[in-house]
Formats: structure tokens, sequence, C-alpha cells
């Protein structure tokens, strides 16, 4: 009896032992393992493809000075450098496009997989490619040569993600245009807000409807509205994907220009620092490339992607805003015959079968139908079968269409030299709809109109329209000399911040929903500030966290009756503030807790259900604008009033904005203290850069994760846009780009990434920029923020010979 306590003893001690030595040494081989997995960056390389021997030299922030033979050399380079640095970023672009994340992801990334297989983004990819110039297919398979050529020599230590999930796929030349697919889906607007209109059609009078979204008083544009079941269109609602589950928000980016007449260089300047959402690492990777005869690119490529998409080069310098206009509309379909009816009778769908792996489960399998306007994007949330109704929701999206030559329009802007070839440039890129801010040498200046707008039959495209009938029918696209270009204006400057770009009623119609122009109207009045500009100027401008929306609101804040207590101190705090969104400050957190709560009471007294309507600031200034105009929201919709009595002491619009001020405070104190003057923005608004997927495990999720405190919102020109407004205010969209031209020179290019140039988390070039990105640049001082991208590394570091694969075997 005595012998089993014994035995067991001995059997746990020797498991113990065991345990001590196997844990520490397993631990260590993992360890050597994923360090084996950081890739060289200082020898020679063999890569196939290669005319002539290719030299990377590396800055001590692993930014890489290309310098080739041919533009085709180039490519191959750095479709190699964005594999070594960028493979998994892209092998997840490439899934999310195809609907193939679910894979890798488990059931959590189903929806978004079903939704991009409905849309066919990669088939359209497929078609696409198919029907590009030969000389533009050709630097694209260059490209994915490079990118292939680090696949076959690393297999599953391509990255350290790929220790688990295998080596990746081969890089097919097509698979590049997956981003500009992605880019284009969710830049191009607005068919998810008219789905959220079209649900409350059915409970808001068309007046209270109209300005949940204020008009923006352009020329009337009739509509005939087909009835649709709000119940029905929330379940397809919530079927869709949206921000931060899909990659990319809805508002995005800053670019102007000055010319040389207002530049202190004597060359023309552009910034541009476009908006979107954040991970770990950015979208972003910076290069310079030097070609024979003085040619050059410098500025921020997307791995995945062989061009410069936001850059220059010798003669000429590029960024991109996206205009919103509205590009995408959806259409109701009647069943009829087996099929769907249209103005020449009833008619069959075009059909497919998605069969979707899902990592851990059985796959799933879709039916999707398309129409002669689009995918059927319903059946997301009832399937195939019949509906009740007898009809079915297609949606038709400028971006699917066919023969998108996006990718020909980028290359031949990398190779423009002036004005007049980026305006040709422009023309070729088709989605999606944006902003094309150039300048060049030659001191002029333009901002150019992309992507394919839409020439409706009849109809503004803000809710469903019949389909069967053909009555709101695209006729085509806008032409594009027809589309509101400028250039070289009188005043010297052009800039956009995704405010409208043609005045209230002026043709062609671009859509009906505009954004707020606060960022703008920053800008100009900055830029207005100074006679001249010095490059480090647009640069101290792009930080700018002055918000003219809070501005906007304050005299209304600082009438309001002191409240009691916390809300009261918290009042007076706003008393001398400016509306800037520094991070040392508590009245930002203060404004941004009270706004979106002011707002949803608004939309609640209209009869607008809590999840209706996203509370926008562009709504609450309407709700509060001092004339009265929308001081009717204020009251429940059966009360009466005036304006001046609803902005009156104990007037609805001021019992309105204390009670959201009174809730803000108490939400508030519960968070940080019950003292608001020791609050700061900094504490809740922290810009936070996470691994896709390994955000979501314990203890990696942390270690991978970079995170600052960091100024401004999403209405100020420093882009804060946060996670959820008035409740979440973490910082999780924005410039993850900031980058400065100076044309008067071949060395004026600047630009900082938000994390580093390497994907790999144990890399030094992990997330060494993120400092300067917020700002702590060595002095403090905001001009040397931006890093150089001349022609020679400012800084020493590693050396790499890029040799095409035949020399080696001739040596």
């Amino acid at each position: 009896m005595q012998q089993r306590p014994r035995r067991l003893r001995r059997f746990f001690r020797r498991g113990l032992v065991t345990a001590a030595i196997l844990i520490p040494g397993m631990a260590a081989a993992l360890a050597a393992l994923l360090w084996a997995t950081l890739p060289a960056r200082e020898g020679q390389v063999d890569l196939p493809g290669l005319s002539a021997p290719v030299t990377v030299l590396e800055d001590e922030h692993g930014i890489p000075r290309i310098t080739a033979e041919t533009e085709r050399d180039a490519a191959i380079a750095l479709g190699w450098l964005h594999a070594r640095d960028r493979m998994f970023q892209m092998e997840l672009m490439r899934r999310n496009a195809s609907g193939r994340l679910a894979e890798i992801a488990g059931p959590a990334a189903l929806r978004l997989d079903r939704f991009n297989r409905t849309l066919g983004l990669a088939q359209r990819a497929e078609a696409d490619f198919a029907a590009l110039p030969a000389p533009t297919r050709d630097v694209m398979e260059a490209y994915a040569g490079g990118v292939n050529a680090w696949i076959d020599a690393k297999g599953r230590m391509a990255a350290p993600e790929f220790l688990l999930l295998g080596a990746p796929e081969p890089w097919r030349a097509a698979d590049s245009l997956l981003w500009a697919k992605t880019m284009g889906l969710w830049l191009s607007g607005n068919w998810r807000t008219e789905l959220d209109r079209a649900r409350l059609a059915g409970i808001l009078p068309p007046e209270r409807l109209a300005e949940l979204w204020p008009a923006d008083e352009s020329a009337g544009h009739p509509d005939r509205r087909a009835a649709l079941e709000p119940e029905r269109l929330g379940r397809l609602a919530a079927a869709v994907p949206r921000f931060p589950e899909a990659p990319l928000p809805e508002t995005a980016s800053n670019a102007w220009a000055v010319a040389p007449g207002r530049s202190s260089t004597g060359g023309a300047l552009l910034a541009s620092d476009p908006h979107l959402g954040f991970n770990a690492p950015v979208l972003w990777y910076l290069v310079r490339i030097e070609l024979p005869g003085g040619r050059f690119r410098a500025g921020a490529t997307s791995p995945g992607v062989p061009f410069v998409v936001i850059g220059r080069n010798e003669r000429l310098a590029w960024g991109f805003t996206t205009t919103h206009s509205d590009t995408q509309d959806l259409f109701v379909e009647r069943l009829a015959g087996g099929g769907y009816q249209t103005p020449d009778g009833p008619h069959p769908f075009a059909t497919r079968q998605e069969r979707i792996a899902i990592r851990g489960e059985a796959p799933d399998t879709i039916t999707v139908r398309e129409t002669r306007h689009g995918p059927v994007v319903s059946d997301l949330a009832e399937g195939s079968d019949r509906p009740p109704d007898n009809t079915v929701l297609a949606v038709s999206m400028a971006n699917l269409a066919p023969e998108d030559s996006a990718a020909d329009g980028l290359l031949a802007l990398n190779r423009a030299t002036s004005l007049a070839e980026a305006r040709q440039a422009a023309a070729r890129i088709t989605s999606p709809p944006q902003n094309l801010m150039v300048a060049d040498a030659a001191g002029g200046i333009g901002m150019f109109l992309t992507g394919r707008a839409p020439l409706r039959r009849s109809g503004d495209g803000t809710v469903p329209a019949p389909g069967w009938d053909g009555s709101h029918d695209w006729n085509g696209f806008v032409p594009f000399d027809a589309l509101p270009h400028r250039v070289d204006p009188a005043s010297g400057v052009l800039a956009n911040a995704n405010n409208r770009v043609q005045p209230a009623g002026a043709e062609p119609y671009l859509g009906r929903d505009w954004f707020g122009d606060w960022r703008f109207a920053r800008i100009q009045e900055l830029l207005a500030g100074s006679p001249r500009h010095a490059p480090e100027d647009l640069a101290a401008i792009q930080r700018d966290a002055v918000s003219l929306f809070a501005r906007e609101m304050l005299p209304l804040l600082r009438a309001l009756p002191r409240p009691e207590g916390v809300a009261g101190t918290a009042r007076d705090l706003l008393l001398a503030w400016d509306g800037s969104m520094t991070v040392d400050r508590p009245q930002p957190l203060i404004f941004n807790a009270w706004w979106p709560r002011a707002a949803r009471l608004a939309l609640g007294n209209g009869g607008v259900p809590a999840g209706g309507w996203d509370a926008t600031p562009e709504f609450l200034r309407f709700v509060l604008h001092p004339d009265g105009r929308g001081a009717h929201w204020c009251r429940p919709a059966a009360a009466h009033g005036g304006a001046a009595a609803d902005f009156a002491p104990g007037g609805a619009c001021t019992v309105l904005a204390s009670q959201a001020l009174e809730e803000a405070v108490t939400a508030m104190s519960a968070r940080f203290g019950a003292d608001p003057a020791a609050w700061r923005w900094g504490a809740a608004h922290e810009a936070r850069f996470e691994h896709p997927l390994l955000r979501f495990l314990p203890v990696l999720g942390g270690l991978t994760t970079l995170a600052v405190p960091s100024p401004g919102d999403d209405q100020t020109v420093h882009r804060g846009g946060m996670r959820g407004a008035g409740n979440d205010f973490t910082h999780v969209q924005g410039a993850g780009l900031r980058a400065v031209f100076d044309l008067s020179t071949p060395e004026g290019a600047w630009a900082v990434i938000a994390t580093g140039q390497s994907g790999h988390p144990l890399s030094r070039h992990w997330g060494d920029q993120l400092r300067r990105w917020a700002g702590a640049a060595p002095g403090g001082a905001q001009a040397n923020a931006l890093l150089p991208l001349g022609s020679v590394p400012a800084s020493a570091g590693q050396r790499l010979l890029l040799r095409p694969a035949a020399m080696s075997t001739a040596d």
C-alpha cells in the first residue's frame, strides 16, 4: 500500500524534471525558428528575370533606395522587397479580396468572405488583367516574379505567420489588382447609406428622412422609390461587413498643392496624407527607385502593388483624396419566370457556386446570383430561396464594371512628367473615384477627378430604385472631360479634404451626400496665414489638431446654464478652450463624449430607432444651427415650439445639449475619475496598431500591438478617427502615411509611416517610425518628423546586391 504513493511521487517528480528540461528547450527552439524567419538585409541575392544587377541601399529605418537599369528590373526588385518585408500582409490582402480569409481565420471571417465572393472581386480582377495593355501586364508579371522568387526561396519561412499556415501560394500578376478592387469597394460609397435610408423610409416622414444627412442644396433630382420592408433591410444590413470589421472606413484623406508663387523654395509643393484604417504594419511601404537618365520615383508603395501610389518622380508629384461621389446604387428586382423582370421581359440570373473553406469547420457553399445591374446582395441575408415579397436587391457598382484600367493609369502616372500627362493618366484610373492632386516641375498645380461616375436615367441614387422597368438605369458614365477638374487657380493653392468638389447645383451630378468641410476650411485657413510656405510648413499643417467643428459648437456649450457638480466643472473648462484636440487637455474628451450623445438624443426625438442611423457631426450641425433650421429635432416629434424658444434657457435645444453634457460627464467620470480637470485626451485617444490576426491571441496580441497617445479627432487635419464615437475613443483610422514633396529639387521628398517598414514583429523596423509619426522627432521639432527620401540615405544602413540568376552560374 505504501509503494504506490512512492511510485506516484517518483512519477510526478520525473515528469516535472522532464518538463523543466523540455519546455525551455521547446521555447528556445521556437525562438530560434522565429529568429530564422527574420530576413537578411545585406549581402547578395540571385533573382530570376533581372537583366542587370540591382543595388539596394537602406537607411537606418529600412527604407530602400533601389538602383536599376530598367523599369522591369526595378519591378522585380520591388516585388522581392515587398515579399521579404510584408509577405503576410500581402497574403491577407489577397485572401480578403478573394473571400478566402476563413481558411485561416475561421468562422469569424465568414461574413466578409461571403460578401467578397458575392461581389466576385477575384473573377473581375482576372478579367481586368487580361484586358490591360501588354506593357502594363509585363511590369506586373515582373513584380510577381520578384515576389515568387522570395516565396520559392523561403517557403513557409517567408514570414513567421507561415510557420503555422504553410507556405504561401505563388503570387499571380492579377493578384496585384485585388488591392485596387478592395480600395474601389470601400472608397466608392454609398450603397450602404442607401440601405440605411431605405430602412427608415417606412418609419420617418420624408422631410425628416431627408434631414438625416442634410441636403447640400443642389438642384433637385426627382426620384421614384420602391417600397421595402424595414425588417428585411435590417437583416441585410446585419449581413454586410462594416468598418472596423471591413478593411477600410468610408471617409479618408487630405491633399493640397502650392504653386511656386506661394512657395519659399521656388518650386511647387505638394502634401498628401491618406486616412485609412490602422493595422500593424500599416498599408504603406516607403521606397525610392533610381533609373537611368536621372529618372526616379520616391514615395509610398502598397505591398502587392508594383507602382508608387503616392509620391513623385523627376518632374511630377501626386497624392489622392476620396471624392465621395455616388457610384453605387441598389436596385429592387422583381422575380419572374425563374429569373427576374427586365424591360424586355423575364431574364435568367447568371449564377455560380462558391465553396468557402472554413478553418476548423465544414466548408460553406453559397449560390451567387447576378442581374443586369449587378450581384444580388439580399442573398447574403436570405439565401437564394424565393423571398416573401417576390423581390431581391442587386447592387450596381462602378468599381465592378468591366475593363477597369486603374493599373494602367497608375503606371502612366508614375511615368508622367507634366500636368497634361497626369491628366491623361487620370482618365485611365477608372476606380475608385478620387481627387488626384498633382504638381509639376514647371510650376503647375492641378486636381483631376478619377473613377467612373454613373449617368442616371432618373433619380439621385439615395435610395433603392426599381430595377424591373429600366427607369433608373445607368446610361453609361460621365465623360472624363466633363468632370470638375481644376488647374492653376489664381490663388496658387489647391486643396481637398473629402469636401464637395463643385458648387451646389453644378453639373454633372455626382451625388447628394457630402461630408462636412471642416478639415478643408482649416487647411485653407492655415495656407492663407502666410504668403509663402516651406516644406516643413506643410508638414506642420498635416499635424494640426484644431477642430473647426468644435469651434462651431462652442458658443452653444458656453451659453448653457451652468449645471451642478462635476458637469458644471466640465462646462467651465470649455469656456476658454480654442477647440485644439491636444493630448494634454481634458476638453477634447469632454467634447467628443458630448456631441455623439447630443446627436443620438436628437435622432431619438425624431423617431429614429437606436442603431438606425449613425450620429454624425453633419447632422448635429444641422440640428443646432443658430438659425434654427433643425431645431425641431431637439423636441419629440409631437411637441411644438419655435427656433428662438428652442435655444432660449429652458428651450428644447438647450435642454438637449445640457442632458447630453450631463450624460457624457457621468460616463467619463466613471472611467477617468471625478475631476474633469485631471482628464487627458491622450489617455483616451490612443493610436493603436494591431496585428490583424495575432491581436486576438493572448500575450501575442499585446506583444505585437503598437500604441501611442494621439492628438486630433475625426474632424481635424490631424485625422483621429475613432472606433466608436462617444464611447470608445481609440484612434484606429487616420494618416498612416504623411508625405511632402518639393519640385524645386530632385531631393525634395519626405515621408513617414505610422509603424515601420517590416511586417515581422521581431524586426527592429516593426515600429521604429512610430515615435516620429506621433511627433516625437529629435529635438521635438515637427519639421523633422518626416524622413528624407533623397537619392542617398541620410544615415547608414545595409546594402544588398540583387544579381541576375544566370550571372551566379557564370561566376
